[in-house]
Parts: C-alpha cells; sequence; structure tokens
C-alpha cells in the first residue's frame, strides 16, 4: 500500500481530465489499496481556479467540492503547526503559499507527493514525490 498526497492539479486532472495522467500514475490512482490524500490547499485552489474561470463545473465549485469529498475516499492532510513550520524550510525558487503547504505536508506526513510541477519535482529532498511523467 502507497500514500499519496494529490496536488491540485492531479486532484483535478483526476476528477475532470484524466487524459492528463500518465499511465502510472493512473494506474497508482486507480489501485484500492493505495491511500490518496489531500492538503485542504486543494479544494481552496479549486474555488480560486473556478472564480477565477479557470475550471468550469455544472454546479458551484463550493457544491462539487462537497460532493467529491463526501464521496470519494480522500484522507485529509490537516495543516498545523508542523506543516506551517516546514513549509519556509523547503527550497522551493518562489514563495507560492499553497505549494509550500502541500510540500510541507508531504513531508510531515510521509506522503508521497503525486504532481507534474517540475518546481515541486526538483525541490523533493525532504519528502517522496511521484512524478505525473
Amino acid at each position: 500500500m502507497n500514500k499519496y498526497l494529490l496536488d491540485t492539479h492531479i486532484f483535478l486532472w483526476s476528477l475532470l481530465s484524466p487524459s492528463n495522467l500518465s499511465d502510472n500514475v493512473a494506474h497508482e490512482l486507480d489501485r484500492e489499496e493505495n491511500e490518496l490524500w489531500i492538503s485542504p490547499v486543494t479544494p481552496w485552489e479549486t474555488l480560486i481556479l473556478a472564480e477565477k474561470g479557470r475550471i468550469q463545473l455544472m454546479i458551484s465549485a463550493a457544491d462539487w467540492l462537497n460532493d467529491v469529498l463526501s464521496t470519494l475516499p480522500f484522507h485529509e492532510a490537516k495543516l498545523n503547526h508542523e506543516v506551517a513550520i516546514q513549509s519556509r524550510k523547503i527550497d522551493l525558487p518562489h514563495q507560492d503559499p499553497a505549494d509550500r503547504f502541500i510540500a510541507a505536508s508531504a513531508m510531515v506526513y510521509g506522503l508521497t507527493l503525486i504532481t507534474a510541477d517540475q518546481y515541486l519535482i526538483d525541490s523533493a529532498s525532504d519528502y517522496s514525490v511521484f512524478p505525473n511523467t
């Protein structure tokens, strides 16, 4: 069994555009024995993307998220003091708080981050990463 933390775009692609996932990532997401985790940052980023029109949903983003989170078996990688502290220790070339919190969550909870974000892949010295390649 593997424990995977989905970066926001992987979460969205898995539900809205599965063709964007590599075969390896799609296979891992489909394996019932694996645990799939998301950070609270992911719903927050999803709401922002919907507000900006970067994703289109048939219902409100809040209603869609409530449906998804109540029906799919995602675990929550809660934000806490340790995640906040670790978020500042990650060597990223930018200050995007969403990326920092997600990467720190992978580190603190011992999860493997699934991402296509090259910055997160390249900075993965203190956490495991499964690249969407």
